[in-house]
């Protein structure tokens, strides 16, 4: 999808492209793409009374326009919030696919009533779904060591399906992983994860890949590279098996393991590295996850909860 040539970007031209990404790697509803339909649609309306059609030539003053001509309309801190986070989300993806060089919303600030907490599973949730795939079937094995791998690196998507069986050191326990702006990372996992890693490393992945040649360490059933649709529908399954009721997307698992970690004490720009965040303030919305949870333990055990 890189641009190859000087011609107007038009809002329109992109969106199925970033609305299959969200439904794929992010895992959202339905109802949650129409609002984000909505949201990039009022922003398509603005750019156009203020005859900025061309979304190279956005820039961080036109956001705060739009901003401001939201108050002027009345509209609360969070509802203004949401539709910012839906032309975030529209700007990263342009910039991540080399549809542009620069996020022009990158610099502003969420109204502060607009922060929402992150999706996670709590750990006995967690466990239940890293135990749903079957253990002696091959894709079961396959499944096994993937779910143990995001959950246990807190991967991206995108990270995962790209990890090469080089990146992975089971002896020293520890993954390398290439994230967003080709900033690599080393993050460390645990027994359970090399295990499971092993194992399919050793049993399943060659009679998988049987004569195909390719360096990613997992695998689709016909022994090409695994796709993210095919992860988002088997993660899908397995949760459904695992009796697990909330929405269940790849990026659960990221939220989940951070959320996780934070709760039993880790440091936050400990974190922030294994996360691979550029930015310490994105990182510190688990903080808040981390509150709720203590704020619900106190709720329902103190006497005076």
């Amino acid at each position: 999808m890189a641009r190859k040539t000087a011609r107007p970007i038009y809002i329109d031209e992109f969106l199925d492209p970033y609305f299959h990404y969200l439904v794929v790697e992010k895992g959202l509803s339905n109802n949650t793409l129409e609002a984000y339909t909505r949201d990039l649609a009022r922003f398509a309306s603005f750019l156009e009374s203020i005859r900025m059609v061309d979304l190279s030539r956005v820039d961080t003053a036109s956001v705060l326009r739009y901003l401001i001509s939201m108050q002027k309309q009345g509209l609360g801190a969070r509802t203004r919030a949401r539709r910012l986070v839906s032309v975030r989300g529209f700007f990263r993806f342009l910039v991540q696919e080399n549809v542009l060089s620069k996020d022009p919303v990158r610099l502003v600030d969420l109204p502060k009533a607009g922060m929402s907490l992150p999706g996670v599973l709590s750990v006995e949730e967690m466990e239940r779904l890293l135990d749903a795939p079957d253990p002696v079937d091959r894709l079961g094995i396959r499944d096994r060591a993937m779910l143990e791998l995001a959950y246990g690196a807190g991967l991206r998507i995108s990270e995962l399906i790209s990890v090469r069986t080089q990146d992975v050191s089971l002896v020293a326990g520890f993954v390398r992983v290439m994230g967003k702006g080709s900033k690599e990372r080393i993050v460390p996992i645990g027994e359970v994860a090399i295990q499971r890693a092993g194992d399919y490393l050793e049993n399943v992945r060659p009679l998988m890949v049987r004569k195909k040649i390719h360096p990613f360490l997992f695998v689709g059933q016909g022994g090409g590279p695994m796709t993210r649709q095919n992860f988002f529908k088997r993660l899908k399954d397995h949760a459904v098996a695992a009796g697990i009721r909330k929405t269940v997307s790849p990026h659960t698992l990221r939220h989940s393991f951070a959320s996780h970690l934070l709760e039993g004490g880790a440091d936050l720009r400990v974190v922030q590295e294994m996360l691979g965040h550029t930015d310490i303030a994105t990182t510190q919305i688990y903080t808040h996850v981390a509150r709720e949870k203590l704020k619900e333990i106190h709720t329902r055990f103190h006497p005076r909860g």
